[in-house]
């Protein structure tokens, strides 16, 4: 059964597995489901149509399914679900979605989310991602997986970042970071591949292949939706063919500095 603090509020009809822990003066709302193993600790707030998965760690003072930061919000059931061994430390802010985005909010496994980190509504994260302290996320934004973003980054709506990106600190990104790139500044700019981050996740000839890839892609001045389709077309890493198709469906652009 659940353990839950004596000033805990956890209202009627809320769901709570196995083995959840609700600290002191936390508050679970009425529609919440929680899964086996999950802390919620003191002062945390989650309300809401919120999922929860198995084993995750909820830290102080999170707000957890609060509406939505978003004036165009009229009080639709929209919903936040959350992943499964997912950390969301102090101060974080989780919204659900909007009848404009998809009604759903959802966030993977394995995620970090680091003090003071928001997430808007109609954000999808996906596994993996580590998001530094005061990251901030607007609304329809879309995270691969293992992506990695620096402290004090805003990401502006609807920006789409693919799988191994990896995004510098206080940067500002305006448009779509394609998958295994590095990109900082504001507003932020390609600066070449995550290397760190693939290095510790791929073969060598799967990384060489990507730095030629990238190489013509954004290096050579070549028109980049030509050079994406050919080498789409023509080149066999599975990786390459990832990164091409990224850009050929990219809607805000990807920010390089142009020969």
């Amino acid at each position: 059964m659940a353990i839950i603090h004596p000033t805990a509020v956890v209202e009627e009809g809320a769901q709570l597995a196995d083995n959840v822990t609700v600290g002191p003066f936390a508050y679970i709302g009425p529609r919440v489901t929680i899964g086996e193993g999950t802390t919620v600790d003191s002062h945390a707030v989650i309300d809401g149509i919120t999922t929860i998965g198995r084993h995750n760690r909820i830290f102080p003072h999170a707000a957890v399914g609060t509406i939505p930061q978003d004036l165009k919000y009229d009080g639709e059931e929209s919903e936040l679900i959350i992943g499964d061994h997912n950390t969301i430390r102090e101060f974080t802010l989780l919204n659900p979605g909007t009848k404009g985005g998809g009604m759903v909010t959802k966030i993977g496994n394995h995620n970090l989310l680091m003090g003071y980190v928001h997430l808007g509504h109609d954000v999808i994260l996906g596994d993996h991602c580590i998001l530094a302290n005061g990251a901030t996320l607007a609304g329809h934004v879309e995270l691969g997986n293992h992506v990695v973003i620096g402290g004090l980054t805003p990401v502006h709506q609807f920006v789409h970042i693919g799988d191994y990106a990896m995004i510098g600190g206080a940067s500002a990104v305006a448009q779509d970071i394609p998958p295994y790139c590095l990109a900082e500044g504001n507003r932020a700019v390609l600066r070449g591949l995550n290397l760190t981050g693939l290095r510790r996740k791929m073969e060598r000839d799967d990384i060489n292949a990507l730095k030629s890839a990238y190489r013509e892609l954004f290096e050579q001045g070549q028109p980049l939706q030509e050079v994406a389709q050919r080498l789409f077309e023509s080149d066999d890493s599975m990786h390459v063919k990832a990164l091409c198709k990224f850009i050929k469906t990219s809607k805000r652009g990807i920010p390089f500095n142009r020969k």
